[in-house]
């Protein structure tokens, strides 16, 4: 991305791109899964990538979960097919707490994502279109169904561990919850049984900006031409998130009253805070897709591990993993009360690990050392 590339319409992958360390399978080829909203899916196509060997028994396979924006490609380096460093890529490698060394790793992008994987900007098979609009509801759960069914094709009975924050969080709990026989340990950072009424709201209004640009569309923009898709409506939503990710302490401390260059903002111009707001939203115009923002915030949305189990407790009373439970000491968006709860109705949980930080929420991305730690226990005698 330089300031003068056209901004795309879309930042997916797209067939034909390079693939990068990206892998490819086809899951749901001899039956459609039936989502839980109702709708059915086929042929779903699932990206992703490995590091490491897969033992003899497959004893040594540890499932590594995105969150929001990110995709599969959790540690390398930027290059063709991937335009960022690894998202956690001071968490997993040779050496390191996610150990490739000692580990097979596996990182999916997920179902609805734009990395990749079958997601509302993927071609629908009976019209060779992109879905939109038209591409389904779908639940955490359902996404971890999918996983399932990629853990079958590589072979893998049962996780070692499976590994998240936030969404990937969400993840964890539903692999937990719904296939308690195949994780043997899990580690939850930064989430929540439920997503809660403010949750809920913010994402709401995120997806609402991007309902709310004309180059939206309906959802039907893909044909538009590069400049003329709703970046501005998914820069305005990644900005609302973006605040709610972080902590008001950090923003005063890294901007303050500060002014954006030789701006006056009494004249118009920005104060600091608000450039890199436009700075991350813009940014994620070129690798991500407004129609996945909506299907992932409102997947994340519907997360509630007790719908149709008779209830949270009752949910999370059915884990047999052994549990590693972190949180964010200046998380406001999924606060430290929420993984309390998990620590409190989870039979074989740790205690909460509160990481010290003013990143807010993000610092289940920023804190690598103190993440770190809480994984290399975890991992400990796997």
């Amino acid at each position: 991305m330089t300031p003068a590339d056209p901004i795309p319409v879309t930042g997916a992958w797209r067939p034909g791109d390079h693939p990068g360390r990206r892998q490819f399978t086809s899951v749901f080829d001899a039956r459609p899964h039936v989502l839980e909203a109702g709708g059915r899916l086929e042929h779903v196509t699932v990206a992703y990538e490995t590091w490491g060997a897969l033992a003899p028994d497959g004893s040594n396979a540890v499932l590594v979960l995105h969150a929001l924006t990110g995709d599969s490609h959790a540690h390398g380096p930027a290059g063709p097919g991937h335009g960022q460093i690894g998202w956690w890529d001071d968490v997993v490698g040779p050496g390191k707490p996610i150990d490739t060394d000692r580990f097979f790793v596996v990182c999916p992008n997920v179902l609805g994502g734009c990395q990749g994987s079958t997601g509302p900007a993927s071609d629908d098979p009976e019209t060779g279109r992109p879905y939109g609009p038209r591409f389904p509801i779908i639940t955490i759960r359902d996404q971890v169904v999918v996983e399932a069914s990629l853990a079958d094709t590589l072979g893998i009975a049962r996780w070692t561990a499976v590994i998240g924050g936030s969404m990937g969080g969400q993840r964890v709990l539903e692999w937990a919850v719904g296939f308690p026989e195949r994780v043997r340990r899990a580690v939850v950072i930064a989430c929540g049984a439920t997503a809660t009424a403010e949750e809920i709201a913010l994402c709401s209004l995120q997806v609402r900006a991007i309902r709310a640009d004309p180059r939206f569309r309906g959802g039907d923009y893909y044909d538009a031409e590069p400049g003329d898709g709703p970046w501005r409506g998914m820069a305005l939503a990644r900005g609302i998130g973006q605040v709610s990710y972080r902590s008001e302490l950090e923003f005063d401390e890294r901007f303050g009253r500060g002014h954006e260059g030789d701006e006056q903002p009494l004249d118009g111009g920005r104060y600091a805070v608000e450039s890199y707001l436009e700075y991350h939203g813009e940014k994620l115009s070129y690798r991500f897709d407004a129609n996945t923002y909506i299907v992932l915030s409102q997947a994340m949305n519907h997360h509630d591990v007790g719908r149709g189990r008779g209830g949270v407790a009752a949910a999370l009373g059915r884990v047999r993993a052994d549990v590693w439970l972190a949180g964010i000491s200046s998380d406001w968006l999924y606060p430290l009360r929420l993984q309390h709860e998990l620590a409190a109705l989870i039979p074989r949980a740790s205690d909460v690990e509160v990481i010290q930080s003013l990143a807010g929420h993000d610092g289940f991305l920023t804190e690598h050392e103190a993440v770190g730690k809480v994984i290399t226990r975890a991992l400990a005698d796997a």
